[in-house]
């Protein structure tokens, strides 16, 4: 018997799931909570639906139509929320460009995405100097700033930011339409190739909005996000939505704080002045916070951080536990819009001390809501949850890129099976924690055996001598490869360590941990600092570039 479709009222209002509808909650809940900027000026959600308003009523008037695509390059400011929603809202798609790529990167993007209009921060302008005459489909250039007039440029601007919203009319008709429209697109940060394009729909981003809020407030106390937080992205807001959160944030009507360039004393400062008590970081950014002198002044309990984009030491873990930051996991990747897991303690063990709660802190996490997670084999059969099996973790949920931008070749292996592919390997507990293992194409193959280089990068960082290190296959006539571990020392200790020191140390752990014995292989080189990405990552391709096929060390112990 044929499944049957609900009958529907001829009046009855279907109510698309669009970003627009994420306004309502705060207009009503919260309307006088406070939006924040790093220089203290600050509005209310009541003149944020205002200023989103006139935005898309100035940006319409200058020719900004439904499909149209508008790119943002700014710092994280109250301005470049207003773009989040108005432009999407308009039926447009928000174009969030990486301002951290190189000018060249940038303008492959600008014109891959086939851009209408650029909205571009005063800090930008001479990127915009070195690609202008190369841009093939910007008509519209608009300033992002408070300026009466824009400066000379090598562009003619438009419109000023400022100006325009406040010429502009107060109230706008954002329109109904199919909830499948795209919203969003941005590019990867890939180390290989052009960057990618991954889009978004409206329908995905408010599943996304609704699912991670679900499992942020289901918490029963450890990473719980509420009502009275107070929020400041400490990602970039190019970069995957900020993670999510800033459409999080508003639905919920929190108070929010937009900190501008991301300098360390400035994030402290606006932590103490403002409550801050919700983040969300890559490991380096926490970092540079928790060793920057300010720190030592600087009340961090209450303070929740989720660290994504690379794997979190147990030993920062520790370390901001003992400042009292609730420092836990998320999971996600650009494709995946991006939060599929997330690290919640169980409240059995909220007393337990920080070495042993950073076990769990620095898992993968728990996947959310609406989000079917797997780890299979090569022949895509799912692996059981036992902890020990490893394969590729694999992913389905509803708000998947559903492809990379005029890329279908891509798009198709990206997709190979029905499953979206992360590239990512790892098992799952039978507590259903997923624990990545490392990158496929970062996996260290000794022997024949893997080794895992986020867990010798783990080990490594619980050394007290070491501040930064990664660790990267380096090419062996013997083994196949080896690992080899660059290392950024503690200035203060770095007499006391030596590289034979480090391998001991490293040989003692992997024996009492029970991991593969092709890990004591491991050689060592002392480095002033470790190459990252654009949005702060390792960036371990350019590292093996430069060190994979470096000599073999003497050290030929047989494992």
């Amino acid at each position: 018997m044929p499944s049957k479709t609900i009958e529907v009222t001829p009046s009855a209002y279907a109510y698309p799931l669009l970003i627009k509808q994420l306004l309502r909650t705060p207009l009503v809940h919260s309307p006088e909570r406070q939006i924040v900027d790093a220089d203290g000026s600050h509005y209310n959600y009541r003149t944020l639906f205002e200023r989103i308003n006139r935005l898309a009523d100035g940006l319409s008037g200058l020719g900004v139509e439904p499909g149209a695509t508008v790119a943002v390059m700014d710092w994280d400011t109250r301005r470049y929320l207003e773009c989040y929603f108005a432009v999407p809202m308009m039926g447009a798609i928000l174009q969030t460009v990486n301002i951290r790529l190189s000018p060249e990167q940038i303008l492959y993007t600008l014109n891959h995405a086939k851009a209408d209009v650029l909205m571009i921060g005063p800090d930008f302008l001479p990127v915009l100097e070195a690609i202008a005459d190369k841009l093939e489909s910007v008509r519209c250039f608009i300033l992002m700033s408070d300026a009466a007039e824009a400066p000379q440029a090598p562009v003619k601007f438009s419109a000023v930011y400022e100006p325009l919203v406040s010429a502009a009319a107060a109230e706008f008709d954002f329109p109904d339409f199919d909830e499948n429209t795209q919203a969003t697109v941005f590019y990867t940060t890939g180390t290989t190739g052009n960057p990618k394009g991954v889009y978004f729909s409206h329908r995905q981003l408010v599943l996304h909005t609704l699912s991670a809020t679900a499992a942020l407030g289901s918490a029963a106390c450890q990473g719980r996000l509420h009502r009275e937080d107070v929020y400041m992205p400490l990602t970039p807001m190019f970069h995957v939505h900020a993670w999510g959160f800033p459409y999080i944030a508003t639905m919920l009507g929190l108070k929010q704080v937009y900190p501008g360039q991301y300098f360390p004393d400035r994030l402290l400062k606006l932590i103490a002045r403002e409550g801050v008590t919700f983040s969300h970081c890559v490991p380096t950014i926490l970092h540079m916070l928790l060793h920057h002198p300010l720190v030592e002044q600087t009340n961090l309990h209450h303070w929740k951080v989720v660290i994504g984009g690379a794997a979190m030491p147990k030993a920062m873990a520790i370390a901001a536990q003992k400042r009292g930051i609730d420092i836990f996991t998320g999971y996600g990747m650009s494709e995946t819009c991006p939060i599929l897991t997330l690290a919640h303690l169980p409240t059995a063990r909220i007393e337990a001390p920080p070495e042993e709660q950073a076990a769990l802190r620095t898992k993968t996490g728990l996947p959310l809501p609406l989000v079917d997670l797997r780890v299979v084999d090569g022949a895509m059969q799912s692996l059981p949850f036992d902890g020990k099996s490893t394969g590729e973790v694999v992913v389905r949920s509803p708000w998947l890129t559903q492809g990379y931008l005029n890329d279908p070749e891509s798009s198709e292996t990206l997709w190979r099976g029905g499953f979206l592919h992360t590239g990512d390997i790892g098992h799952i507990d039978p507590y259903g924690y997923l624990q990545i293992t490392d990158r496929l194409k970062d996996v260290i193959k000794s022997g024949g055996e893997w080794t895992s280089s986020l867990q010798l990068e783990d080990i490594l960082l619980q050394h007290p001598a070491v501040m930064e290190v990664a660790v990267i296959a380096q090419r062996d006539e013997k083994w196949g490869e080896r690992p080899l571990a660059l290392v950024r020392l503690k200035p203060e200790l770095a007499d006391s360590i030596s590289e034979n020191k480090l391998r001991k140390h490293v040989a003692e752990q992997v024996e009492k941990l029970g991991l593969s014995r092709y890990a004591i292989l491991i050689n060592v080189i002392f480095v002033e600092g470790l190459t990252k990405t654009s949005v702060g990552k390792l960036n371990k391709r350019a590292m093996r570039e430069q060190f994979g096929t470096a000599p073999s060390s003497p050290n030929d112990e047989n494992p």
